[in-house]
């Protein structure tokens, strides 16, 4: 049996407590095609270091994005990752699963196994910040605060009120604009002088792919290696985490940085090597 068929399969506690009908599923699967190794750790200290004690075996986390993040950042740290192989199965809430389906990973439990057995590996583009974090999808600065399920109610009845005591009615709501400076290979795309409403990032094909939205003007697109925002106090989410609040902070691409087993492309896999 070769490594490629030794799975170190680790079991993230978020996913036990949530959904242990799909953890079952998950490795009942996984167990019949390959020699897992099964892993349960009952927190993030002993999920990293069932990690770091991997050896030569193929790691697989059953997880949500969480637990996907934790992984890549720690054997980035490591300066393990460009060596290591990944492999998920999203197991949670459909919103704690969006980064790795966006990656490629199948929705369905049976499916992401059967990709890890079946799959193949790819590599993929990697956004690392100054200060060693990672970003496997998208970036949004500034970070927009989460409205509770209550605020949309809430806020259609504040406006049918207000339509009622004012004439005419408001038809748009205020739009916040942020100084930053935005800066992609020392190109300056805005500065604080001009405030924005805010820049979206995705790293594609080796480069980093920024638009930069004006309060009054159409988007600015550009793509870069490295990407430098600034200004006062912000706050930015990643992969749908909250970050912050930082004065400046510098992303850099990393093509092809780590690998993840996603399911075939009979297309692809013709191709010759690049």
């Amino acid at each position: 049996m070769s490594d490629h068929d030794q799975l170190l399969v680790i079991v993230d506690p978020v996913a036990r407590r949530c959904d242990g009908e799909s953890v079952r599923i998950a490795k009942d699967v996984l167990c019949a095609g390959a020699e897992a190794k099964i892993c349960l750790p009952d927190g993030p200290e002993e999920f990293c270091r069932a990690l770091a004690r991997r050896g030569s075996r193929r790691p697989v986390v059953l997880g949500d994005d969480r637990a996907l993040l934790r992984t890549v950042a720690l054997l980035h740290r490591e300066r393990e990752l460009a060596g290591a192989a990944l492999a998920v199965v999203p197991i949670g809430p459909p919103d704690a699963r969006e980064v790795a389906h966006a990656l490629g990973v199948p929705h369905a439990t049976p499916a992401a196994a059967r990709a890890v057995l079946d799959g193949a590996v790819r590599r993929l583009d990697l956004l690392v910040d100054d200060s060693d974090g990672v970003v496997l999808g998208d970036l949004l600065v500034p970070a927009v605060p989460a409205l509770s399920a209550a605020a949309p109610s809430v806020w259609g009845t504040c406006r049918s009120l207000v339509r009622t005591l004012v004439r005419p009615a408001p038809t748009a709501l205020a739009v916040r604009t942020h100084p930053l400076r935005v800066e992609a290979d020392g190109v300056l795309l805005a500065d604080v002088d001009d405030p924005v409403e805010g820049l979206t990032v995705r790293s594609a094909a080796g480069t980093a792919e920024v638009t930069v939205h004006p309060s009054a003007a159409p988007p600015r697109r550009a793509t870069a290696h490295t990407l430098t925002v600034s200004g006062p106090d912000f706050r930015y989410r990643a992969d749908g985490r909250l970050t912050g609040p930082v004065r400046r902070r510098t992303w850099t691409v990393r093509p092809g940085a780590w690998g993840l087993t996603l399911p075939r492309d009979p297309a692809r896999d013709l191709l010759p090597p690049a």
